[in-house]
């Protein structure tokens, strides 16, 4: 298993990053000023773009598994890459909709909810997005804290 960043052609993993965030305009906004990571394992098994949103702050945008790969822990790997990669920041954010799976799957990885942004799935997408049977709304923050690297 290999883990490397992607530095051009990142519209290359367009389908993978469309199931984490099934807007292609959306994904636009941050594509080109996130860090891109891709897992390999025998072929692409997941990736994940990060964005650094203010000194020592980061936010993992979007990340997806390719769906014959879930839940054999190559999420739950990529994130404690990131978090060692990103040891460095203070807070590493994370939005998603309001899923008790999706949201449970990131407290499992060290996250605590933070915040949530009102009807931000309503306003900023051109379709209702559903997961697991739920009609997303709202976006709701998690964070985690990193320690912060001796210097």
């Amino acid at each position: 298993m290999e883990i490397k960043q992607v530095f051009d052609n990142k519209k290359e993993y367009i389908d993978l990053l469309l199931l984490a965030d099934e807007q292609e305009d959306m994904v636009d906004r941050y594509l080109d000023r996130g860090e891109m990571f891709v897992l390999e394992d025998d072929g692409v098994k997941a990736e994940c773009v990060v964005t650094k949103e203010d000194e020592g702050v980061y936010e993992l945008k979007n990340i997806a598994v390719v769906p014959e790969a879930h839940r054999k822990g190559y999420g739950r790997k990529l994130i404690a890459f990131l978090f060692e990669k990103y040891a460095g920041c203070e807070t590493m954010y994370v939005g998603t909709g309001d899923c008790p799976s999706t949201i449970s799957f990131y407290k499992s990885c060290g996250f605590e909810e933070s915040h949530r942004v009102k009807n931000f799935f309503v306003d900023n997408y051109d379709h209702i997005i559903i997961e697991d049977g739920i009609q997303l709304v709202d976006m709701v923050y998690l964070k985690k804290k990193l320690p912060v690297a001796a210097s």
